[in-house]
């Protein structure tokens, strides 16, 4: 009995965790169609980006969508938060439509399946490993504060050198983000197909969103060839 128990909770959570990453690869996807239309369009850039106030506007609204997704998701339906997660997407999209005027196509493709390729190895890895990766969380977290504090200096210092050290680092948090939280995810869905649960494979989805993105973008610092 409790093997076949073990085998259903099994099955349970490798069906929720396939829709966490349909959920990404959808949100992902309005990103960059986001960002490519925007990049495209002369006068949605200039409104977005001639004042300061729209733009960071944009950027404001985003941590809000993701501080109310984070704390308010037990509480909200589930087509609330889908709507808010595909809200999210776009405006990420907005604000990544600057890359395709800063790098070329060819460098942000390449770049792109570098992560893809990167982001899948890690995320199996935490999916079937059998090393407990908590410990990995507490590591990670004092190492992407430390970062965010040397991307501030560097913002004013604008050392080239310091920037590339910053964007490696930043790469390897975020491989590591990648497997603990795909292993933080699949911890937390270990009960039936519930409404419950499908919220919590859109919080995961956009966990894992996070992650793929800011590892698209350190990468990019680092092999992207600019216009």
């Amino acid at each position: 009995m409790d093997s076949y128990v073990s085998e259903q909770i099994e099955v349970s959570q490798t069906l929720l965790i396939r829709r966490v990453y349909v959920w990404m690869c959808a949100a992902l996807f309005i990103t960059a169609g986001t960002a490519y239309r925007v990049s495209n369009s002369e006068e949605l850039l200039r409104i977005i980006f001639s004042s300061k106030m729209s733009f960071f506007g944009i950027i404001i609204a985003q941590f809000a969508i993701v501080w109310f997704l984070s704390a308010r998701i037990k509480t909200l339906s589930f087509s609330t938060a889908t709507i808010l997660f595909a809200l999210y997407s776009v405006l990420m999209g907005v604000t990544m439509s600057c890359i395709f005027l800063a790098y070329t196509q060819s460098s942000i493709a390449s770049t792109f399946f570098i992560t893809a390729g990167t982001f899948a190895v890690m995320s199996i890895y935490g999916f079937t490993t059998k090393k407990d990766l908590t410990s990995w969380g507490n590591l990670l977290f004092m190492a992407l504060v430390g970062l965010i504090i040397a991307m501030a200096v560097n913002f004013f210092m604008k050392n080239s050198m310091m920037d590339l050290v910053i964007s490696c680092i930043g790469v390897l948090i975020f491989v590591g983000l990648t497997a603990y939280d795909t292993q933080k995810i699949k911890a937390l869905m270990n009960q039936e197909n519930t409404e419950e649960n499908q919220k919590l494979a859109i919080i995961g989805s956009l966990m894992l969103y996070l992650d793929f993105i800011n590892l698209f973008l350190f990468l990019l610092r680092i092999f992207g060839r600019r216009r």
